[in-house]
């Protein structure tokens, strides 16, 4: 694939440099101003089945809209839907989900708010119908972090947290294909007894198994983040286990939970990164801190298990240290990572001051092997974090990654950011050379 170079926008010129493997899709102007339109968890950002991919975003206007495209074609559809939203603030991102009948799910505008669903009028299409309950149980009426996940089945998972930060529950949701009905699941999975709440990230592996990890924070203020914990469900989410198929007895709280890495408040440890899984169903979680209190330089990583044991490897070279402190949407030098893996490479994508703010990737093959670090891209994006077409990426092992210049103030601040284009940026393949 060539590289394809998109129009320029006020005062930002995109460009993807002399690499051949990678490709930019433009899809239309995306709001800029916060990073509504990349966090990362924005797990939903782009969604595909067999014939058709999805994109969802806010436009400069803050009007929720979705696009679509089929394989091989090089334009998108471009569709505004009815619905607005709040883009400057960062927390109320658009997800998309995709059900086994092709029925594409979306829930937008939410920090602390009633929940706002809906889903598309047909199978295929991207006009979406009204706004509708899911179950009208608990918590529905204060939800923040809305994440989709398709189950092998065909059926659906949709988490969010109930309550605020510091102080809030993991509720899950089941859909079913069979009924087109939404059924409770668990009130409270993981459970902050009110006095903290779990920070989580999410992945189901090929066989269907839920794997859930999670940081848990004593209060508003993020430096108040500790320890990193796991479960896992083998059942769509009904009964949890620890890695060594101990069950766990539901809700899972702070003296319950397996610590897969244990890490102590100031440690610079940030929430709501990514996970995955290898060719095993291993679980693999992306994160950084630093480790206090002899270093001052936060540092990716990867905490992983063998089936044996939990082990944490140290993903590239940093020197740049910051502190994170305070509450709202932090403007930070690095993003979070996303992390992907298939057979035995493992794909940690972020972006980092210190190459410029540019779309970058370390990839290892083999599990003792080096990181090898190297840019996607020669253009910064400022305050962007990686989303990826989960699907197409275990589909057919090629790595689609939304992309979009963002601004970020600090504490929910806006900036002066112009729309940018979202994108599709297309790695196609990945190789020993990266």
């Amino acid at each position: 694939m060539l590289p394809v170079l998109l129009p320029v926008l006020p005062a930002y010129a995109w460009e993807t440099g002399a690499r051949t493997d990678v490709a930019l899709s433009e899809i239309a102007p995306a709001y800029a101003a916060t990073s509504v339109n990349t966090a990362i968890f924005r797990v939903g950002a782009l969604v595909s089945n067999d014939s058709l991919q999805y994109a969802c975003f806010y436009d400069p206007e803050g009007r929720v809209t979705l696009a679509r495209r089929h394989f091989g074609a090089s334009g998108w559809d471009v569709r505004p839907t009815q619905y607005f939203g709040n883009p400057s603030d960062a927390h109320n991102v658009v997800c998309i989900g995709l059900d086994g009948e092709g029925y594409l799910h979306m829930a937008f505008d939410h920090h602390g708010h009633p929940l706002h669903y809906c889903r598309s009028v047909a199978p295929g299409s991207i006009e979406m119908g009204r706004l509708e309950s899911m179950t009208g149980a608990t918590g529905e009426d204060n939800v923040t972090y809305p994440e989709f996940y398709t189950l092998p089945s065909g059926d659906m998972l949709f988490v969010f947290r109930s309550g605020a930060s510091g102080r809030g529950d993991m509720v899950l949701n089941r859909y079913s294909v069979a009924s087109r009905r939404w059924e409770r699941v668990h009130d409270s999975l993981i459970d902050g007894e009110g006095e903290r709440n779990a920070y989580w990230q999410m992945c189901v592996d090929a066989a269907g198994t839920v794997h859930v990890s999670w940081v848990w924070r004593e209060s508003w203020l993020v430096e108040t983040n500790h320890d990193l914990c796991y479960a896992r469900s083998r059942d769509g989410g009904a009964t949890w286990e620890r890695s060594d198929g101990t069950p766990y007895r539901l809700p899972i709280t702070l003296a319950t939970a397996e610590v897969a890495q244990a890490v102590p408040q100031g440690s610079e440890l940030i929430n709501q990164c990514s996970m995955t899984t290898d060719a095993a169903g291993h679980p693999m979680i992306a994160m950084y801190w630093r480790d206090a209190p002899c270093d001052s330089v936060p540092r990716y990583r990867l905490v992983e298990h063998d089936g044996k044991s939990w082990g944490m490897s140290v993903v590239g070279e940093r020197s740049t240290p910051f502190t994170l402190a305070g509450g709202g949407t932090k403007m930070i030098p690095i993003s979070r990572p996303r992390v992907v893996a298939s057979d035995s490479t493992v794909c940690y994508i972020f972006r980092d001051a210190e190459r410029g703010s540019r779309v970058s990737m370390a990839v290892r093959h083999g599990r003792n092997g080096e990181w090898a670090v190297s840019d996607l891209t020669q253009f910064g994006v400022d305050a962007w974090e990686p989303s990826v077409d989960m699907d197409m990426w275990r589909r057919c092992g090629a790595l689609h990654i939304y992309v979009q210049r963002a601004g970020q103030g600090d504490g929910e601040r806006t900036t002066a950011t112009p729309p940018q284009p979202a994108c599709v940026l297309e790695v196609s393949a990945i190789s020993k050379n990266h």
